[in-house]
C-alpha cells in the first residue's frame, strides 16, 4: 500500500472516521497520520462551496451498491484545490456487517486543468467560426446586391454599384491577409525586413492608409508629434500594419464625430506612440485579455464594429518583434481607451537606405496574351479588363491546352493560375522553360496563394512575377509595361 504513492489510500471505519492513512494520501493531502487519524471523513477534504452532503452520498452510495465513484474538487491541509477522481468500497465481515470503507484517492488536476484549456479553446474556435462566417457573409451580401444593381438598373447606377463592390472586395482581403498573418504567426514564418527608418514616416503611411476609415466615420484626429526625426530599425510594412490596426480599431470602436489623439513622445532610449480615444472602452475584466487570439470585447449579437478578433494578437507580436511592448487601458464601457506602444530608439542617426529609384512608366502597348485560369468567373472578368487596355487574350481553362496554345499564339506574356488542372502552373513553367520556342516568354503567376514559400517557389519556376488574387489590376498594368520589351531567353 505505501509503494503508491500517487494514490492517496486510507480506511474508514463505519461511521466516516479515518483509522489508516498512507504516504500517498498525506502526499496528495498534506496531513501527516497523527494529524489527520479519528477525522471524519465527511467533514474535511470537501471544499464549502460543495458541501459535506456530497461525502456523505459516497458514503451511502457504497453501502448500498458496493461501491461509488467519484470525480470532484478537494480541497489540501494548505487550503489549496484539487481536483481527484475517488472510489469508496464497503468492508464487510463473513456474517455482512459493515466494518468501514476504503477510500482510494488519485489526484487528476492537470488533467482537469487541461480539459478546462481545451473547453475554453473549443468555444473560442467556434466563436471564431461564427464571427467568421458573420464576417464574410455580410460582404458577400453586399457584393451580391450590386451585382444584383448592375444587372436591374443598367448604367444609372453602375459606379455606386461597382463602388460598394471594391470595398467590400478590400474587406474580405483584409480579412484573409489577417487569417494568414495569424497563421504565419502561430507557426513563427513571420520575418522581419530590417531598416533604419524614421517612426514619422511610418506613423504617415499608416494614418494614410486609415484616413478613409476616419474619415467615413467623420472623426476629428489629432496629432501631437515631435518636429526631430526618431529613428527606429523596423520593418517598415510591418510597424506600419501595427499602427494601422490600433488606428482602425479606434475609428471603429469610436461613436461617429469622435475623438482620435495620437501622440509620438521619446523618453530615454524609447519612443511611446499613444493612441487615444473617446469611444465605447474596455471593461475592466477584458484588458489582461484584450491581445489574446480570437478574444473581443464586442460579443452583442449585432456585431455592429465586426472583425475576426485576430488584429491585436498580430500587432502584439509585431511590436515585440520589434524589441517594444503595447499595453491597453480604460476606465471603463464608454470612457474611451488608449493604447501605448513603446518601441526602443536608435541614438545614431545614420542616412536611411536610398529608395528605389521610380521609373516612369512606358506607354501601354498592346500585347499577345494568354491567360490560364480554371474559374470561369474570374477569368471572364480578367479577360474584359485585360482588353479594355488594349490588349488581345486568349483564355483557357486547362494547363494542358496552355502549351498548344503558346505555340501558335507565341503570346508577349504568359499568365498563369497556380492550381491548374492537368498541369499546374509550376508544371507550366518548366516546360515552357524546356521549349527552346517559348523560353523567352515572360511568365507571371496570378495565384490564391501568396505565402513566401509560395513566391519563392514561382520565382524557381521561372516565373518574373507573383501576383495573388485578387489582382491589383495596377500592379499588372505596371508589370506588363515591363515585360513588354525585349527579354533574353
Amino acid at each position: 500500500m505505501e509503494n503508491l504513492k500517487d494514490y492517496g489510500i486510507f480506511m474508514l471505519d463505519s461511521e466516516g472516521r479515518i483509522v489508516t492513512w498512507s504516504l500517498g494520501a498525506e502526499r496528495i493531502l498534506g496531513y501527516k497520520e497523527e494529524e489527520i487519524l479519528d477525522h471524519n471523513f465527511c467533514e474535511i477534504f470537501t471544499p464549502h462551496d460543495i458541501g459535506k452532503e456530497q461525502p456523505q452520498l459516497e458514503l451511502r452510495e457504497a453501502r448500498e451498491k458496493g461501491r461509488a465513484e467519484d470525480e470532484r474538487w478537494h480541497i489540501r491541509k494548505d487550503g489549496s484545490r484539487f481536483w481527484a477522481s475517488g472510489v469508496v468500497t464497503p468492508l464487510r465481515d463473513d456474517q455482512g456487517v459493515l466494518r468501514g470503507f476504503a477510500k482510494v484517492l488519485r489526484d487528476i488536476t492537470e488533467r482537469k486543468r487541461y480539459e478546462e484549456r481545451m473547453e475554453e479553446e473549443n468555444q473560442r474556435k467556434d466563436e471564431f467560426l461564427a464571427m467568421l462566417s458573420h464576417e464574410l457573409r455580410n460582404p458577400l451580401a453586399a457584393i451580391s446586391n450590386a451585382a444584383h444593381v448592375l444587372k436591374l438598373e443598367g448604367l444609372v447606377r453602375v459606379n455606386d454599384a461597382a463602388d460598394i463592390i471594391e470595398r467590400q472586395v478590400n474587406g474580405l482581403v483584409g480579412l484573409v491577409n489577417d487569417l494568414t498573418d495569424v497563421s504565419r504567426m502561430m507557426s513563427g514564418k513571420i520575418h522581419l525586413q530590417i531598416e533604419r527608418v524614421r517612426l514619422n514616416d511610418v506613423i504617415d503611411r499608416a494614418i494614410e492608409a486609415v484616413q478613409h476609415v476616419i474619415d467615413a466615420h467623420n472623426h476629428k484626429l489629432s496629432l501631437s508629434i515631435p518636429n526631430e526625426a526618431i529613428w527606429v530599425d523596423a520593418d517598415t510594412n510591418r510597424l506600419q500594419q501595427a499602427f494601422a490596426n490600433v488606428l482602425n480599431n479606434a475609428a471603429k470602436y469610436t461613436d461617429p464625430g469622435g475623438q482620435i489623439r495620437l501622440v509620438v513622445e521619446r523618453a530615454g532610449n524609447e519612443a511611446f506612440v499613444r493612441f487615444i480615444d473617446n469611444g465605447s472602452g474596455i471593461p475592466a475584466e477584458m484588458l489582461d485579455r484584450i491581445f489574446d487570439l480570437f478574444i473581443q470585447a464586442d460579443r452583442s449579437l449585432d456585431r455592429s464594429q465586426g472583425g475576426l478578433g485576430i488584429g491585436l494578437t498580430l500587432v502584439r507580436r509585431l511590436v515585440e518583434m520589434h524589441g517594444g511592448k503595447i499595453v491597453a487601458s480604460s476606465k471603463g464601457i464608454g470612457l474611451g481607451s488608449e493604447f501605448v506602444i513603446r518601441l526602443p530608439v536608435v541614438s545614431e542617426i545614420v542616412a536611411p537606405a536610398s529608395e528605389t529609384e521610380t521609373k516612369p512608366l512606358r506607354p501601354a502597348k498592346k500585347l499577345r496574351l494568354i491567360l490560364a485560369e480554371d474559374n470561369p468567373d474570374t477569368a471572364q472578368t480578367m479577360a474584359i479588363l485585360l482588353r479594355k487596355l488594349g490588349h488581345e487574350i486568349e483564355v483557357i481553362h486547362d494547363g494542358v491546352r496552355v502549351l498548344e496554345a503558346a505555340q501558335v499564339r507565341k503570346p508577349d506574356v504568359l499568365l498563369l493560375d497556380i492550381g491548374l488542372p492537368g498541369l499546374n502552373g509550376y508544371e507550366i513553367a518548366e516546360r515552357v522553360r524546356q521549349d527552346p520556342e517559348l523560353n523567352g516568354i515572360p511568365l507571371i503567376a496570378i495565384s490564391g496563394y501568396g505565402q513566401p514559400q509560395d513566391l519563392e517557389h514561382s520565382k524557381l519556376a521561372g516565373f518574373q512575377l507573383h501576383l495573388v488574387k485578387p489582382v491589383n489590376f495596377q500592379h499588372l498594368q505596371e508589370a506588363l509595361n515591363e515585360l513588354s520589351g525585349p527579354h533574353d531567353a
